[in-house]
């Protein structure tokens, strides 16, 4: 069995990493998502951000890239305000961004996660209203929802936390 391994992405991965978010993109408009990602989100040029700024993590299986994921350390601008309930606690926490699968293998948001408790006692994410897939993925995991947050274009999102220990 091979396991999955993850690592941040550099430049030269962009084309693989494009052709996931395409994938997934696809995805979750034929699963009854169509108004989260499109095919806008997430341009070219924000993934070249992520790369320059070294938050674009690539998940492979062998040799090969399956998924791709945004981990960003710090406050999140867009998580300040919530709504309808309240973060788990205040402490430091990491943030799972445009993860994506191209659908080849299983686990990818599980190794993702894996891969952020290693190191951080707390993880926040988030995910649109209609991405049930992600919802089940996120709770399955151990995530609380906490309420809902506000992304840059105004639009609500579900808001998670896992904190080590609750």
């Amino acid at each position: 069995m091979i396991e999955m391994h993850i690592r941040k992405a550099r430049i030269d991965d962009l084309k693989n990493i494009m052709e996931i978010y395409g994938i997934a993109q696809d995805f979750m408009i034929e699963s009854g998502n169509p108004n989260q990602w499109q095919h806008r989100y997430p341009a070219e040029d924000l993934i070249r951000e992520d790369i320059d700024s070294e938050v674009c993590h690539l998940v492979f299986e062998g040799e090969s890239p399956h998924g791709v994921f945004a981990l960003l350390s710090g406050d999140e601008p867009t998580y300040q305000y919530i709504e309808n309930g309240e973060w788990l606690n205040d402490k430091p926490y990491v943030t799972i961004h445009r993860i994506a699968s191209d659908g080849r293998i299983r686990g990818i948001f599980d190794c993702a996660v894996d891969y952020c408790r290693s190191f951080c006692d707390d993880i926040r994410i988030d995910t649109h209203e209609s991405n049930l897939i992600m919802q089940r993925l996120i709770e399955k995991k151990g995530f609380r929802r906490c309420g809902t947050i506000y992304v840059a274009d105004g639009s609500p999102r579900m808001a998670y936390q896992w904190s080590r220990g609750l």
